[in-house]
């Protein structure tokens, strides 16, 4: 398990500490609990501070390297991962920072046309109100104003978005798969 903890110094120095406890590679790992994690790679567990961000996005973008994504996937992973968490913060917390938010990312498969393809799977977590489906709205793309492009920028970077609420917990489920390179792209190179 990961945590990440603000906490600031005498003379207002603010310091960020993060601790991981649990990171498994690829595989059938065991959860806390006993629970199988299902390819468990990382879990974070952190508050709804802002400031906690940009160390959430240093963890997502190593991964996503590490994972064998290309550079611009890996950006656009680490930015939906992003937009998502700071709905959570904005929207489901109404800017509270001291609200509990888990992320889980694990390793998965996909199954199409006989052939599996990795993915990564990102999994957040809040304790917030619960979400109608018809609040998940995107305003046109074509409105100039800043804003609310978030569920856009999600949407386009991932291949899978899922909302549910179950046992009081609202999941937003992102995965992204690996693609192979296509003829034309191994052509080129």
């Amino acid at each position: 398990m990961t945590s990440l903890h603000r906490r600031t110094k005498a003379g207002g120095e603010i310091e960020i500490q993060m601790s991981i406890d649990h990171l498994a590679w690829r595989g059938e790992t065991k959860e806390p609990g006993g629970n199988s994690g299902r390819g468990l790679l990382l879990r974070l567990e952190f508050q709804s501070d802002p400031s906690l961000l940009c160390a959430v996005r240093g963890a997502v973008e190593r991964l996503t390297e590490s994972f064998g994504f290309s550079e611009p996937e890996c950006r656009a992973v680490t930015r939906a991962v992003d937009e998502a968490l700071t709905n959570i913060i904005r929207h489901s917390y109404k800017g509270r920072p001291d609200q509990p938010i888990e992320m889980l990312l694990r390793s998965v498969r996909e199954q199409a046309d006989a052939k599996a393809s990795e993915g990564l799977e990102i999994l957040l977590c809040d304790q917030g109100p619960s979400i109608e489906q018809a609040d998940l709205c995107m305003r046109a793309i074509e409105e100039v104003k800043p804003g609310g492009l978030g569920l856009h920028f999600i949407q386009q970077s991932m291949d899978i978005v899922e909302y549910k609420r179950a046992n009081g917990t609202n999941r937003l489920r992102l995965v992204k798969y690996i693609r192979a390179p296509k003829q034309e792209e191994l052509k080129k190179a």
